[in-house]
């Protein structure tokens, strides 16, 4: 039974990171920029913001809120807290 729990606890969470993912690679995609203006301005490789747009990895909070900023996309919206 525990093991069940565990397991869709997992699940939910995993389900969660790729909307979240999925809305930041959107973010990312809508504001025009290319990847490697983007990591130049949030002071990461353009291979990093690669992977994030792959799914691969996140971004840490400080480069997140840099990635939001650049972007010009609601940390809110990306994190499913608002629709906008």
């Amino acid at each position: 039974m525990e093991n069940s729990i565990a397991r869709g606890y997992e699940d939910n969470i995993s389900t969660e990171l790729r909307s979240i993912q999925h809305r930041m690679r959107q973010a990312v995609l809508h504001s025009g920029k290319q990847q490697k203006d983007i990591a130049t301005e949030i002071g990461v490789s353009a291979q990093t913001v690669s992977k994030y747009m792959k799914h691969d990895i996140f971004p840490a909070l400080d480069t997140f809120a840099k990635l939001c900023k650049s972007v010009d996309a609601s940390s809110d919206y990306i994190l499913g807290i608002s629709k906008d």
